[in-house]
């Protein structure tokens, strides 16, 4: 499960993950935050383990910005959120190429997209240094404009080079894919990552898609690692809600957490309800694994 959707310590997040059942955690990209050895053992003490990070992408990072020094200073975010990882004992590092909410091109596709791949070299360089693997996550377009579907993602990773894969989200997905199974068929072993929220972004099981499906797609292509739990419970100001969710202010985290939240539709989610959505989250994908293998 990721925890960039909830700001608190991560001695809270860990135990939780470990109470609820949970393999693994996908850690936020904010090497600064942890103490790489406490958390080594806060995990070893929650048989918890940390499968990879995913790139917090908001303020000044951007990998394809038309500023060069806006771009260097992004690929050593990107490089010490690779290194964190790779400290924790993760695999990957999933990676959005820029900033989550950038609505406004800096150049020309050609320009952009140069940059882009040279500034991701520089992080597949370092990428196959630490032993952590890339993978690309494709947004929808009202969270970026640059990076939407898989073969786009695909695209990127043939012109970067190196092992770089994808990373897909099933809730981007439902936006942008003409068809989602098909996309995750389309990926095949490029597949580095897999987010899942239902098509509203609440947990799998909230919404319409058809996570039996999703499952046996995954198990067609041979995908090996984690589906990472990444509902996002939106604050709901109506008089009918029975969800008690606040505004993102409520979630503390700074000023730029609390935008970044905000962007992305949530609120401050009592801890009663998250440990309820983190509980249905894992219940539900354990119970679409278990009718998969079981028609095999």
């Amino acid at each position: 499960m990721h925890n960039w959707m909830r700001p608190e310590p991560i001695e809270r997040t860990i135990e939780r993950l470990g109470r609820l059942g949970y393999d693994g955690i996908e850690i936020s990209g904010e090497p600064g935050l942890y103490d790489v050895d406490h958390v080594r053992r806060l995990l070893e003490e929650h048989q918890v383990e940390c499968w990879g990070a995913v790139t917090l992408m908001m303020g000044a990072r951007d990998l394809c910005h038309e500023d060069r020094y806006m771009r260097i200073g992004s690929v050593e975010y990107v490089k010490d959120c690779l290194t964190l990882v790779s400290r924790l004992g993760g695999k990957i590092v999933t990676v959005v190429p820029s900033t989550v909410g950038k609505i406004t091109p800096m150049g020309s596709p050609a320009d952009e997209w140069r940059w882009c791949v040279e500034s991701l070299r520089e992080c597949q360089a370092h990428a196959e240094t630490v032993g952590v693997r890339i993978g690309l996550e494709p947004l929808n377009r009202f969270e970026t404009y640059f990076l939407n579907r898989c073969e786009q993602a695909l695209a990127l990773c043939e012109a970067v080079g190196g092992n770089m894969g994808v990373s897909l989200d099933t809730f981007h997905m439902n936006i942008e894919e003409a068809d989602l199974i098909e996309a995750i068929h389309q990926t095949g072993d490029r597949l580095v990552d897999f987010h899942v929220a239902d098509n509203n972004r609440m947990p799998p099981g909230h919404g319409a898609l058809d996570w039996s499906a999703i499952v046996r797609a995954l198990q067609t292509i041979g995908y090996q690692g984690h589906m990472t739990a990444e509902f996002v419970a939106s604050p709901d100001r109506s008089a009918v809600s029975d969800r008690e969710i606040g505004d993102a202010s409520e979630a503390g985290g700074g000023p730029g957490m609390e935008k970044f939240l905000r962007d992305h539709s949530t609120g401050a989610v009592p801890e009663v309800y998250y440990d309820r959505y983190a509980q249905q989250s894992i219940d539900h994908l354990r119970a679409a694994l278990a009718e998969s293998a079981s028609t095999v």
